[in-house]
């Protein structure tokens, strides 16, 4: 490893953690249990530590009584809420593995999230938005409503055996949360203390679905000392500790806000701060304001909203010091404006993916201005990345290639699927995360761009091909290419090609149409066109990057500068 090779470990001398989530949590109690954990602003709920332990233990209680196992997954599918983070530690409590699914997500994706990972036990949230939860698990499944709570016997979702419903009403066949709350009350306290002090730190403990670098969504799954350890040192990245609050607006279901928020508090004894079950700038400036926050994060989208909002300047955001904005690239004016208009001069840049748990850049909190606003910082502690070239030999600094990451963050694997495990780990133990990244003389890196062709809208990572895939259910719809153009407020927007069968007219309106209500919101393609054709190659490929150029010529946009 050559003083001049994109080739870097990073600091060691702060050894991993090797406990689980479980024992975290009852160490924080332990330490901090007076001091406030979570407060769900839009809920009217505080809980210290203390509190936190006993009622995920309670809740962990209800899903033994349940007959829920070790190893069985349970999904959570619900806004951001205080019951969101109960599954979260109560499934780690007794060696359940947490299923994060999307709130954005439609009847077909949730259908194809149980069956892939085999949940058998779902808990949500009866709405949000325009998403009927419970509607939709009922119409996947109409089995429910004839069985006993906990008995489901289903064709179409063949795995699941009980529906939780967060809310004060339960449809038949349902359990309420607070039943579930209930069932534990009288059900197995010390089984489950026994069986937290069974779990071990490599043990999987959370699914969490993504495109990753290549096809349709996978389970990518995650061990305790994958969470906490990148939780422990994200947060010592930003100087949190005890007497920190930290707002967080970015979904729970993501890394961003379980691992770099819940997980990170956790560790370092701060408070977790929800403002709103979805994010909303004007309660991120209340909730900053009544509980005194002193760390935000979000993705830039989202800090532009605040910094934008006409009520902006009537919040006192003094209290504020740092923060991450992370999840897409991050504008080099934004994190200026957040610095000087927000006080928070510590705010830091992370990247990462949900393969590595998620993060493995970050800028330090005494990184000089230049670097914290345009960079995403070095490489984290006892990681160690590496810059590829074509030849997969590893490049000089300041040349870009592929980055490859190593070390402790690195997923378990892909759920039930070891090939696609293999094509994203290689041999070594390098995850290869399909991004063009370059390193400078220092160690701090750029992502330059992707080589394969995922977009990034506001932070939600969408491949082309599953959008495709399901654009191809039109009857009138020959074929269709979907990219990836600029986008000023969400960093990218989905365009989409499409070549119609013989015959057929259609208009944009109408594929748009066909799309809503039947997948996530953030996959609807923005612009539609209709082609007789797509450029292609001499050998029959499709050249993506000529339809991108020809939309952004077209729709006069151009690229943004950014970290």
């Amino acid at each position: 490893m050559g003083a001049l090779t994109s080739h870097v470990l990073g600091d060691t001398s702060t050894p991993l953690l090797e406990i689980t989530i479980g024992e975290a949590l009852e160490a924080a109690a332990s330490r901090w249990g007076d001091r406030e954990a979570l407060v769900s602003v839009h809920q009217g709920v505080r809980w210290s530590y203390g509190e936190l332990l006993s009622r995920a233990d309670r809740l962990a209680s209800g899903l033994l009584a349940l007959g829920l196992l070790p190893g069985d997954r349970v999904g959570v599918w619900a806004p951001n809420c205080a019951e969101w983070t109960l599954v979260q530690f109560a499934t780690a409590r007794v060696g359940m593995i947490q299923v994060n699914i999307n709130p954005a997500y439609r009847s077909s994706e949730l259908e194809y999230t149980l069956n892939k990972v085999g949940v058998k036990a779902l808990i949500c949230a009866r709405a949000h938005k325009s998403s009927r939860y419970v509607e939709m698990v009922n119409e996947l499944a109409p089995e429910i409503s004839e069985a006993r709570p906990g008995m489901i016997r289903s064709a179409r979702a063949p795995h699941l055996r009980a529906v939780i419903e967060i809310g004060p009403l339960a449809d038949p066949g349902w359990l309420t949360f607070e039943a579930l709350m209930e069932m534990g009350r009288s059900g197995p306290a010390d089984r489950v203390r026994e069986i937290a002090a069974e779990q071990r730190a490599r043990q999987p403990i959370n699914i969490q679905f993504t495109s990753g670098t290549t096809g349709l969504p996978k389970g990518a799954t995650l061990s305790h000392r994958n969470l906490l350890n990148n939780a422990r040192f994200v947060g010592l990245g930003m100087r949190l500790g005890q007497e920190d609050r930290l707002c967080i607006p970015v979904p729970l279901y993501h890394c961003f806000g379980m691992v770099m928020g819940n997980l990170s508090c956790l560790v370092h004894g701060a408070a977790m701060i929800y403002p709103s079950e979805a994010f909303e700038p004007r309660a991120v400036l209340h909730a900053v304001a009544s509980e005194r926050c002193t760390a935000l994060h979000g993705v830039p989208t989202m800090f532009i909203a605040e910094l934008e909002h006409p009520e902006f300047e009537t919040f006192d955001l003094s209290s504020l010091r740092t923060g991450l904005m992370a999840g897409s690239p991050c504008p080099v004016e934004v994190m200026k404006r957040v610095m000087e208009r927000m006080n928070m001069r510590e705010v830091g840049i992370a990247y990462g993916m949900t393969e590595t748990s998620p993060v493995s850049f970050q800028t330090a909190f005494d990184d000089p201005i230049d670097r914290r606003v345009s960079t995403v910082g070095r490489v984290q502690p006892h990681l160690e990345v590496r810059i590829a070239g074509p030849d997969g030999e590893t490049v000089p600094r300041g040349v870009p290639g592929e980055l490859c990451t190593r070390g402790y963050s690195v997923m378990l694997g892909y759920w039930d699927d070891p090939e696609k495990t293999g094509e994203a780990v290689d041999s070594e133990g390098w995850m290869h995360t399909g991004d063009l990244a370059v390193l400078d003389d220092e160690g701090y890196g750029n992502i330059v761009g992707r080589i394969k062709d995922m977009v990034i809208r506001g932070g939600e990572n969408i491949y082309p091909r599953e959008v495709e895939e399901y654009l191809f259910r039109h009857p009138k719809v020959e074929d269709v290419q979907v990219v990836g153009v600029p986008d000023r407020k969400y960093g990218e927007e989905l365009c989409a090609w499409i070549r119609l069968r013989g015959g057929e007219s259609a208009t944009e309106q109408e594929i748009i149409e066909f799309c809503r209500g039947r997948i996530a919101h953030y996959k609807i393609p923005r612009y539609v066109r209709f082609v007789e054709a797509f450029p292609m190659t001499v050998t029959g490929k499709v050249q993506k990057f000529e339809i991108r150029k020809a939309m952004m010529a077209e729709l006069g946009l151009v690229e943004e500068t950014t970290a």
